[in-house]
């Protein structure tokens, strides 16, 4: 069976997916942008197309539509029997018109990656229309929640296949005692869409009851410096540390060694840095998001707030009498529902069938 991916290239996590297919499908690729140097371990160079656009997955991409007719032309070079769209509104579009307006072969599969159905949708008519008529020419498409399933099917999406962009691996089970029951960790973009101000909000409350409690604040973005400042204003500049982005081992030690991760997004889907932070075994603090429902059960295995509250030692305390109990619990969850390869596998004899 033949597959395209149509994607942004230098994502990880569509070379996730590249990763996940290559053994099972003959796969090729084609990329808004350019490839990331780690996809040469897993695509030969002849079986990609870089459109080397810049695009804004908002809207507004005239450049990545004047690439239809190269994309077109690939199409008919591969002759796939499916085209793989990730992210709907901007390469599922691009995907849809090449087969549609310039007749290129292949039957659309799409992904949907959160705030592509979640978000774009809402700005505009025109883009609620477009996002219906790319999910109408899906024969079949991916969601990682629940959440986001109910809202492709009330927009016109036929066959849904759901399940979490899950760990290509699972980590060792968290050992009693490794973590640090005060240090927390969070590692969303820096970006307003994360609302990075309030995982440092949410801290300074802690930090009031827990003089030695630490957050590691991973990964980078427009907000950094804004963050810092008001680290600084809340007299926490030596009690937060701001890393960067970092690899994944790295980041994997984060996890390990921290007791709490704080992730606050105003939407989001089901993220795959929660579901890591939940195969490390730390307690979760997220924001009052449906996806998020449907990982933690508030009290019991992490912690929902509302976009408003504030954070005490007191809440966390009950959390952290059963702190290795629920890291044990935490990771077992994951292995059962959130490991990528099974899902890929069902995937793709659902492909194979249809």
């Amino acid at each position: 069976m033949k597959l395209v991916l149509v994607g942004d290239g230098q994502s990880p996590h569509l070379l996730k997916w590249a990763r996940a297919l290559a053994t099972r499908v003959d796969l090729w690729a084609v990329s808004s942008r350019g490839f990331s140097p780690d996809w040469d371990g897993v695509l030969p160079l002849d079986r990609r197309l870089a459109l080397d656009t810049r695009p804004q997955f908002e809207g507004g991409n005239a450049a990545l539509l004047r690439q239809l007719p190269r994309l077109a032309r690939f199409l008919r070079q591969v002759q796939p029997d499916w085209v793989h769209a990730h992210y709907l509104t901007s390469h599922g579009t691009l995907a849809w018109l090449a087969t549609r307006l310039l007749g290129a072969p292949g039957r659309i599969v799409g992904s949907a990656w959160g705030s592509d159905i979640l978000v774009t949708p809402q700005r505009s008519r025109l883009m609620r229309g477009v996002t219906r008529a790319v999910l109408r020419a899906c024969a079949l498409t991916t969601s990682d929640s629940q959440v986001m399933t109910r809202a492709m099917q009330a927009l016109g999406a036929g066959e849904v296949m759901t399940f979490p962009f899950g760990l290509e691996a699972l980590p060792a089970a968290p050992q009693a005692g490794a973590k640090q029951d005060h240090l927390f960790f969070a590692n969303r973009g820096l970006e307003p869409i994360y609302q990075p101000h309030r995982v440092i909000e949410l801290f300074a409350g802690v930090a009031r009851d827990w003089p030695d409690a630490r957050l590691v604040v991973a990964n980078d973005g427009s907000l950094r410096a804004a963050l810092e400042r008001q680290a600084a204003q809340a007299g926490l500049a030596d009690r937060v540390q701001f890393v960067g982005r970092l690899d994944a081992v790295a980041q994997s030690r984060c996890y390990a060694q921290a007791r709490w991760y704080i992730s606050q997004p105003q939407s989001d889907s089901v993220a795959v840095s929660v579901l890591e932070a939940l195969a490390h075994g730390c307690i979760p603090i997220l924001s009052d998001l449906p996806a998020n429902h449907e990982l933690v059960q508030s009290g019991s295995n992490g912690l929902i707030t509302a976009n408003d509250a504030r954070l005490s030692a007191d809440q966390l305390n009950p959390l952290l009498a059963r702190g290795d109990a629920i890291a044990q619990a935490n990771h077992h969850w994951v292995a059962q529902h959130a490991l990528f390869e099974p899902c890929v596998e069902r995937f793709i004899n659902r492909l194979r069938a249809l």
